[in-house]
């Protein structure tokens, strides 16, 4: 990584993250990114996180596509972030890999495109720790729509299993009495 590289998780306050390694194609890749830079400078203010989100989608897209995609993907996660109940973590800028959350963000645009509504319901809820989903499922759909559109499919295969988010989802502890 170079030194110009925003790297969110050399910031105290941000949880570190495990990383999976995950053979990332186009869309998963842009989704993935996505998400970590704009969550990064949603959290930070550091106008870098977004300018390695509009390359990453420039370079993939052209700036047309991009500019109209970064847009859904704004209200996507404003939609987590302003909804979540936890912390949500990603990985370093330039991580060749995602973290569960990041894994999550991608399996909810995933469902969405594949209208797999269980897998997609539960990975929002654990994705964000509540049931209150609506804005964000709202704002997966028109990331989803506006991928489809610009011909960046995600795979079935990227889709959690409903039963594997739920188990991913944060225990509350309860008060002892």
């Amino acid at each position: 990584m170079t030194a110009s590289q925003f790297d969110p998780l050399n910031s105290p306050a941000m949880p570190s993250a495990k990383v999976l390694p995950l053979p990332a194609r186009a869309p998963e890749r842009l989704v993935g990114v996505g998400f970590r830079c704009w969550l990064g400078g949603l959290s930070t203010g550091d106008i870098r996180c977004w300018e390695e989100a509009w390359n990453t989608f420039a370079s993939t897209l052209g700036p047309e596509h991009a500019k109209g995609l970064l847009m859904d993907l704004s209200k996507f996660v404003r939609a987590v972030k302003a909804n979540a109940d936890r912390d949500i973590e990603i990985a370093a800028s330039g991580c060749r890999g995602f973290c569960r959350d990041e894994c999550l963000a991608i399996s909810i645009i995933a469902a969405s495109q594949h209208d797999v509504r269980p897998a997609l319901t539960a990975s929002a809820a654990a994705l964000i720790g509540s049931n209150d989903i609506g804005d964000t499922i709202n704002g997966a759909q028109s990331l989803a729509i506006g991928l489809t559109h610009a011909k960046q499919i995600l795979s079935r295969d990227s889709i959690c299993p409903a039963t594997c988010a739920l188990r991913a989802m944060p225990r509350r502890r309860l008060p002892l009495n």
